[in-house]
């Protein structure tokens, strides 16, 4: 909700965010392929209509380094296929405003809940894969050279910086990098970034440094392009759904990961759908202005809580203040070096690495960190989205393991004579339980087959079910199978503690009464134990010994 209660502090937490965002936005702009304009005005439009609409009240959006690494990407891709940046603008906007409208589903469809169930390991894999790759895009920019469009290409021409490297260019991005990491030490009140953009691009304009610039900027209002996505051609319009998804799984990752950031900050809860519908919006229209898109942005999401924004109007603020740079700073902005560009975003990357989790590489369990190793490669050598997927099935699939592991050390066959002292011999001799603890699903299934091969010729067995709260199809049917096998042999079946879903489950295919009869069905173990006690013939051997 917005308020004018908290209006000071969101005055001067909007401006300090917009001051941080203003390079990072120009560096990501250019980094991108479109220019410095396209991260400015993505850098307004998602900044504003995001914390309009969204559900994080301190929320500042903006193009984030995760994002401008897909976006590159598909800008990338889609210059290949039309020759120049002006041939692939229309596919390359309508691509970023379909990634908006796919955000707006998944909030909708309250898809925004389940992004807090992705593994650490992925997330660190994943983000560190990010950092990686926006260092590595500017090793060339750092030299003063123009950066091959792909990492790979970043590897296989490096021995072309050493006959090319522009020595102005090193030392404006070595001098962006030490002020980035050594002016706060001098005061933290003003963004380093901001600093090192102001002094250098001074410093290169009045030596006159042979260094390449941003170059001309477009003056005034941006220029809204519904007549271009509606006049291009949408013959196949496939090509752009796969890469909008792409950055659409991404920004609500990137954004949902900031929200629970600022939630820890202010003490707050965020509305993860609202999240994304807001999210949504306002990609959506950076798109329809030629903009970049972009996510809730961690860092300038910080600075804004830590200077005293309380609600979303800082977050319009923030736009707002972008947006009158935009209009009064334009002839100055091209005059910014693109090696102080390279040093900025060398240190966004460098901060993007999670350097906890590879610091731990070696302590965590070994199926932990080989998901993070496979996502960080799979993220820098591959592909974004996959790398996820990929994590995600690896994580679901280890998971699955170590429960079925934790159900098999659980559920073993005992006999009764350790349990039960009180019981004739004739009787408790001829009885083995099955203990089950946690649910029993597929990933069990194998070792309750196992269980009842192994299974020796007694007269009947009692199935604990008391700590199973639930059971899957898979389970439902080894259950099935075990049975059916035990009942072959002449051996009783009886269910103890039966809960209500497995019962229901049971009775469903018939288990109960055709392979269980009511009679053999208890509601705690110790009513079963009475039961064989009073009266043994209702359980007694069908089998020969």
């Amino acid at each position: 909700m917005i308020t004018t209660k908290h209006l000071t502090g969101d005055i001067y937490g909007g401006v300090t965010a917009a001051i941080v965002a203003l390079p990072l936005a120009l560096a990501f702009g250019v980094q991108s392929g479109m220019g410095a304009i396209a991260g400015l005005y993505g850098a307004i439009a998602l900044g504003f209509f995001a914390a309009l609409f969204g559900g994080t009240e301190t929320q500042v959006s903006g193009p984030t380094g995760p994002m401008t690494v897909v976006s590159s990407s598909i800008i990338a891709t889609e210059i290949a296929t039309y020759g120049s940046v002006e041939a692939a603008f229309p596919t390359i906007i309508a691509t970023f405003v379909l990634a908006g409208i796919f955000l707006v589903v998944m909030g909708l469809l309250r898809i925004g809940q389940y992004i807090r169930y992705m593994p650490y390991p992925v997330v660190s894999g994943f983000m560190s894969g990010i950092g990686f790759i926006i260092v590595i895009l500017q090793i060339f920019p750092f030299f003063g050279l123009k950066a091959p469009l792909k990492i790979v290409d970043t590897f296989t021409n490096i021995g072309q910086i050493a006959s090319g490297i522009n020595m102005q260019a090193v030392a404006l991005s070595t001098a962006t990098l030490a002020i980035i990491y050594l002016f706060p030490r001098i005061t933290k009140k003003v963004p380093s970034t901001l600093v090192a953009l102001l002094v250098l691009t001074v410093v290169s304009v009045l030596l006159g440094l042979d260094v390449p610039i941003i170059g001309d900027i477009p003056k005034g209002l941006p220029e809204v392009h519904i007549d271009t996505i509606l006049g291009m051609d949408w013959r196949h319009p496939m090509v752009m759904v796969i890469p909008a998804l792409t950055l659409a799984a991404l920004g609500a990752i990137d954004s949902l990961l900031t929200s629970v950031v600022a939630d820890s900050m202010t003490k707050t809860q965020h509305d993860p759908n609202k999240e994304l519908i807001g999210q949504g919006i306002g990609n959506a229209v950076a798109g329809l202005i030629g903009g970049l898109p972009g996510a809730g942005a961690t860092m300038r999401t910080v600075v804004n809580i830590r200077s005293g924004g309380k609600t979303r109007l800082s977050g319009m603020i923030h736009a707002v203040v972008l947006l009158m740079v935009l209009l009064g700073a334009g002839v100055y902005a091209k005059l910014i070096p693109i090696p102080v560009l390279a040093g900025i975003l060398i240190s966004v990357g460098i901060g993007i690495i999670d350097y906890k989790g590879l610091k731990h590489l070696m302590d965590v369990p070994r199926s932990d960190a080989a998901v993070m190793i496979i996502v960080l490669l799979l993220t820098v050598f591959v592909d974004l989205l996959q790398a996820v997927a990929v994590g995600m099935v690896l994580a679901a699939i280890l998971f699955m393991k170590q429960m079925a592991d934790l159900a098999e050390s659980k559920a073993v066959i005992g006999a009764l004579s350790e349990l039960e002292t009180d019981i004739p011999d004739e009787i408790k001799n001829k009885i083995r339980i099955y203990h089950f603890e946690g649910p029993i699903f597929f990933g069990f299934a194998n070792h309750l087959k196992e269980m009842v091969k192994a299974h020796p010729n007694m007269c009947a067995v009692i199935f604990r079910m008391d700590r199973v709260p639930s059971i899957d199809q898979s389970g439902m049917y080894a259950l099935e199978d075990a049975i059916y096998e035990l009942k072959k042999r002449g051996i009783k079946v009886v269910f103890a503690g039966l809960q209500s879903q497995p019962e229901d489950m049971l009775r469903n295919i018939k288990v109960i009464p055709e392979l269980v009869e009511e009679k053999h069905i208890f509601d705690t173990f110790d009513t079963a134990i009475k039961a064989m006690k009073e009266d043994w013939s209702t359980f007694s051997c069908e089998h020969q010994d």
